[in-house]
């Protein structure tokens, strides 16, 4: 009973999660006109923001410990909610900046937790289903700010979004006990695993190895790692699906704005768009994964988001946009899983643990360097490249996954 109860906590708190990743791409072409920046400096925003989790995620094992479960989840949704509350009464770029950095640890706090946690007390298919609330969230969230962008300005969508925030905080804190109490019982249950976890930590507390030597055994570990056959090709093919899908969050706004002339609040509401293809896609591929594997869902998901991008450039006085942007979604929806649950049938169940670590950080890496890159390119060029830059971007992706499966058939 209390696990349910704390799985019902744990969904509520990935949906209003979601909210917030898609705000700044449905907002920028407000934001950026309201704070007289270029266009481009979007890119600029978003590097803070992920480089931050980069950082909360490598800190996130010692803090979970430390601190357990709930405290940490605590902790990140009221860091979250007072970087919203920070970014609506933001007047200034810099300030902006400033709040980007505590906005992206209270992000990272919360999506590290709560995946660690769903991974070690649930089944798989939970794991599954909170990455579909999760684009819940996000397709709510441009709804929202197109209603303030409607009514009020950006700054009053950030200022909702940090009022739910808020409330999730209180539930939070009314139910800290249930996860004291969740984890004595899967304590109590898994004694003799815990035995086991107390001896390798003795045996750890024994070891005399320094810091350093510790990096550099580390390191040797990576260096082996890459040498195996399709490492490569798996981790850039991270790099640049994460790239694609972040690009098209990050400017399909502006684009819609810049070279549609389509306004501002109907622009982010068609970003929402994107997320509900996101969303059914991840439910309509479990059902499909029952007949395909692994990589003949990714490659029937390449070719669904080429269809999104041909529909997003057809000059039919915008007709095409909305399904496109839709179709965009639903194709991006199997990628990231099945490329994750691809690794270990690739690489085995014991190289997989580092290899996926490698794949999170090229991802991220992928997100760092390439939206911001774009929104260079664009601002010196014009925004009509948006399709085509993604498109090259996927061409890539096809190209490096097609190198990895031949890599890696035998």
């Amino acid at each position: 009973m209390i696990s349910f109860l704390l799985l019902i906590i744990i969904y509520l708190t990935f949906i209003c999660f979601g909210l917030q990743d898609p705000l700044l791409g449905a907002a920028w072409p407000s934001i950026y006109i309201d704070l007289n920046v270029p266009l481009s400096h979007a890119g600029f925003l978003s590097m803070i923001m992920y480089v931050g989790r980069v950082f909360t995620s490598i800190l996130s094992e010692k803090v979970i410990k430390r601190f357990t479960t709930g405290p940490v989840i605590l902790t990140g949704a009221l860091i979250l909610a007072a970087s919203l509350f920070g970014f609506s009464f933001s007047r200034s770029f810099l300030f902006l900046c400033i709040i980007a950095v505590p906005f992206s640890i209270g992000v990272g706090m919360v999506d590290v937790t709560l995946n660690n946690y769903v991974a070690l007390h649930y089944k798989a298919k939970y794991m599954i289903w909170l990455h579909c609330f999760w684009s819940t969230g996000a397709s709510i969230g441009p709804l929202i700010m197109s209603f303030f962008l409607i009514n009020n300005t950006w700054n009053s969508g950030y200022r909702a979004i940090g009022i739910v925030e808020c409330f999730l905080a209180v539930i939070i804190i009314a139910t800290l006990s249930l996860w004291k109490k969740n984890n004595t019982i899967k304590n109590e249950t898994d004694e003799n695993i815990q035995i086991t976890h107390q001896h390798t930590r003795e045996k750890k507390a024994n070891a005399l190895f320094s810091i350093t030597e510790s990096i550099r055994l580390n390191l040797i570990r990576y260096k082996e790692i890459l040498y195996l056959g399709g490492v490569k090709q798996i981790i850039i093919s991270f790099f640049i699906y994460i790239a694609l899908q972040i690009t098209i969050v990050l400017w399909g706004s502006s684009f819609l704005v810049m070279e549609k002339n389509i306004l501002p609040e109907t622009a982010a509401l068609w970003i929402s768009v994107y997320y509900i293809g996101l969303t059914l896609g991840r439910f309509v591929s479990g059902f499909i994964s029952i007949k395909l594997n692994n990589r003949q869902i990714i490659r029937l998901g390449h070719g669904i988001i080429a269809l999104g991008l041909i529909a997003v450039i057809l000059p039919f006085n915008g007709f095409f946009l909305m399904p496109g942007f839709f179709i965009l979604g639903f194709g991006c929806a199997p990628v990231f899983p099945c490329l994750v649950h691809e690794t270990p049938k690739i690489f085995g169940s014991d190289k997989s643990p580092a290899i996926i670590g490698l794949e999170m950080a090229f991802g991220n890496m992928g997100a760092i360097l390439i939206p911001p890159l774009f929104g260079w390119i664009a601002s010196a060029a014009g925004f009509y490249l948006f399709p085509f830059f993604v498109g090259a971007l996927l061409i890539i992706n096809i190209l490096v996954f097609e190198s990895l499966i031949k890599k890696t058939e035998k």
